[in-house]
């Protein structure tokens, strides 16, 4: 069962097999670093490149012309965005 996320804890741990923990651990002593320091490293790098893939989407030609078609041409409003637009409160 997860445990809830204490916002003030500055410390996490986590379950590792042995294997994987002499692996690291070589890693480390190869480093010339301590294990906090190659892990959080290590750990930064992989989350930045994960929320890179996830921002970027990346289109084909056909797709990226469409996009563009549709910036420079939009579709006439349709009958579900006007009642929506009519239903937003009024600035003043």
């Amino acid at each position: 069962m997860p445990r809830i996320a204490v916002e003030n804890n500055s410390r996490m741990s986590l379950r590792i097999r042995a294997e994987e923990k002499a692996l690291i651990l070589r890693a480390v002593s190869l480093n010339h670093t301590d294990l906090t320091e190659f892990v959080i490293r290590h750990a930064v790098i992989a989350a930045k490149a994960v929320i890179e893939a996830a921002d970027h989407v990346e289109l084909s030609e056909r797709d990226s012309l469409r996009v563009l078609d549709l910036l420079e041409n939009p579709p006439a409003p349709n009958p579900k965005l006007i009642a929506a637009a009519q239903s937003l409160p009024k600035r003043v």
